[in-house]
């Protein structure tokens, strides 16, 4: 009909524009393909700079390699190994420190920055210019931001469904526009390195100019930003008294309106909530609103509670995340880096001090004895590896079924458990900060020297080998392929003890035979590497005594969490709940054991409020598939 014709001939003129305009500013004709999500992701991590500061650091060129270690590190400041790259830098002679900038900076960070400290100085000069110039600058971002949303529509869900209609299709990929354009206020307001949004971004900086204008004597410009915040929240009633008092001050004639540019934003907001809400309501859209100031009236009735939920899930979330940044930024005190990669001759090692006391390494040395003699689950057996030592096994699952049938303690089976995670928070911390780590397997392990079968003994405790692919030294290669665990990313090992002879790990070249590094077992030392073909590393001969670790591995991917570790998880949270029901066990600790309150109590994760806690290492919302632990040896 004429109306289609109305209404599809101009997108059809602003199309050709489009391409017209493309085709100019990007000659030779723009390229059809597009980078993955993925791709894009790391570019928002600025994972490039990463790469990087390693590439200008071999090739000298210093003042490079520290702008882009410094441009990572704002954007990832829970990366610990950057973090103590930068400090290295900084003790280097010939490092300028002008060259400690953030390649990346948003301007309106800055000056908005900047103005908040002028203006809790009460310097209220200053704050008003870089406050006005923050949102002078948030306000340009935000429609370079929208300006990108008019992109190819992108099909969330993967799997093949019904390909809709015309009417639904422009429908649909118009909604996903203006959800995209809608979301573009937090991306703004997100600082480099956070995770979480400055709430109420723009009316802030009008709060923040509207009482720094009064302080400096403008009263125009003052009321003039009390007006604008009122577009946003037009009942509060500390700034109704506010304009109030401006209008006093300025005479009852004198005409106070807001800002042009504020009045256009919110009407062009409110207008597209509009509509997105009309599609949420009849059209099975989904929408997280990320304004606190959308008006209720807007929101169908329907939908209005949902809102309001939705509003405070947001807000507990934020606060959540917010708590988690500061407890995650080291995830527990004390503990020490002994060694990098640097220092280990190689890439993605570090060796953790501190990570157990030597209480805690006593009661799980207790627990490898209890399960011995329990005859179940940690029988000395030859060793796969070698005839001249004794091999002994524990899986977190077989360490608490024995607790359930009173063969070892509750606490030292849960220790097993508390410890392993204690390590997962660290290895996740230190490589993959925002990049969740998932049980692979766990193991506690123990190697006892045969004794009469050592003299002469030419052989190592455990060869030479990478966790996740084949080695192959003749060919300096290492085959990702089954048998190898090729789902494996990362591998520790936290001792027990060092009361025994030979023991110690070392690390070669893909030749298996130049040694590159080498870590002396402790009790409380964690060693950590990723598990591919730059870290071939094997195990010296246990040749007097008994070395026992827990060895540990991880994985990216849910699918192939340990599933032994989630039963014992469940076993240990059925256990916990029995001990809190009438007639538990009174004389026992929360744990369920009886250890006194001047022990040293096993690591533990800091608590979430009731209605948040999940079981360490598992989401629940992505339960991997039923896998069971294969034997790794």
């Amino acid at each position: 009909g004429r109306w289609e014709a109305a209404l599809l001939g101009p997108v059809l003129q602003r199309a050709r524009c489009l391409q017209q305009c493309l085709g100019r500013r990007l000659r030779p004709a723009p390229s059809a393909h597009r980078a993955s999500r993925a791709v894009r992701r790391d570019f928002e991590r600025r994972e490039p700079y990463n790469y990087l500061q390693v590439a200008f650091f071999q090739l000298k060129k210093l003042d490079q390699a520290v702008s882009a270690a410094h441009t990572f590190f704002v954007a990832n400041p829970q990366h610990l190994q950057m973090r103590e790259d930068i400090e290295k830098y900084r003790r280097m002679s010939g490092v300028k420190s002008d060259s400690f900038q953030d390649l990346e900076a948003t301007p309106h960070w800055e000056a908005y920055e900047t103005g908040v400290q002028h203006y809790d100085a009460d310097e209220y000069l200053q704050a008003v210019a870089r406050l006005e110039e923050s949102l002078s600058e948030a306000l340009s971002a935000l429609e370079e931001c929208r300006a990108l949303c008019e992109g190819p529509r992108e099909d969330e869900d993967e799997e093949e469904k019904m390909q809709p209609g015309l009417y639904e299709a422009i429908a649909a990929h118009y909604i996903q526009v203006l959800k995209c354009r809608q979301q573009c206020v937090l991306e703004i307001a997100t600082k480099p390195g956070r995770i979480s949004a400055t709430e109420d971004f723009i009316p802030s900086h009008l709060d923040l100019l509207q009482f720094a204008y009064s302080q400096v004597g403008n009263q125009t410009l003052a009321a003039e930003c009390a007006a604008s915040y009122l577009l946003f929240y037009p009942t509060d009633e500390p700034m109704l008294e506010k304009m109030k008092q401006y209008r006093t001050e300025l005479g009852e004639d004198a005409a106070v309106t807001a800002r042009q540019s504020i009045q256009h934003y919110v009407q062009r907001s409110l207008m597209e909530k509009k509509l997105i809400y009309y599609a949420v309501e009849h059209l099975g859209e989904t929408f997280n609103d990320p304004d606190l100031w959308t008006p209720d009236e807007l929101i169908p009735e329907n939908l209005r509670e949902k809102h309001r939920e939705d509003q405070e899930k947001q807000k507990q979330e934020t606060l959540d995340v917010e708590e988690r940044e500061r407890r995650d930024a080291l995830p527990f005190e004390g503990i020490a880096v002994m060694m990098d990669s640097q220092q280990m001759n190689g890439t993605q090692r570090v060796v953790f001090d501190r990570v157990l006391t030597e209480s805690e390494c006593k009661d799980l040395l207790r627990l490898t004895k209890a399960a011995g003699e329990a005859g179940d689950g940690f029988r000395a057996r030859r060793s796969p590896h070698t005839p001249h030592e004794r091999f002994e096994g524990l899986t977190v699952l077989k360490a608490v079924q024995l607790a359930q049938n009173g063969d070892v303690e509750w606490r030292d089976a849960k220790l097993l458990l508390q410890a392993s995670e204690k390590s997962r928070r660290i290895i996740e911390s230190y490589f993959t900060p925002g990049k969740k780590l998932h049980f692979s397997f766990t193991h506690l392990v123990c190697r006892r020297a045969v004794d009469g079968e050592q003299e002469g003994r030419m052989d190592l405790s455990h060869p030479v080998h990478a966790d996740n692919c084949l080695l192959d030294p003749e060919g300096q290669e290492c085959w990702k392929e089954p048998p190898a665990y090729v789902y494996r990313d990362y591998s520790g090992i936290l001792y027990l003890n060092d009361d025994f002879q030979g023991g110690g790990l070392f690390f070669t070249e893909m030749d298996t035979v130049t040694v590159t590094a080498e870590v002396r077992p402790k009790c409380g030392r964690l060693v950590a590497f990723s598990s591919g073909k730059e870290n071939p590393h094997g195990v010296w001969a246990v040749r007097r005594g008994r070395r026992c670790a827990i060895a540990l591995w991880y994985t990216h991917s849910p699918e192939h969490a340990e599933q032994e570790r989630v039963k014992a998880e469940e076993l240990m949270e059925q256990r916990a709940l029995e001990q809190d029901q009438p007639g538990g066990d009174k004389h026992q600790g929360t744990d369920g054991s009886s250890r006194s309150s001047s022990e040293p109590r096993a690591p533990s994760r800091a608590a979430k409020p009731a209605d948040q806690r999940q079981k360490p290492g598992w989401d629940r919302k992505q339960q991997p598939k039923v896998l069971r632990a294969r034997d790794e040896f």
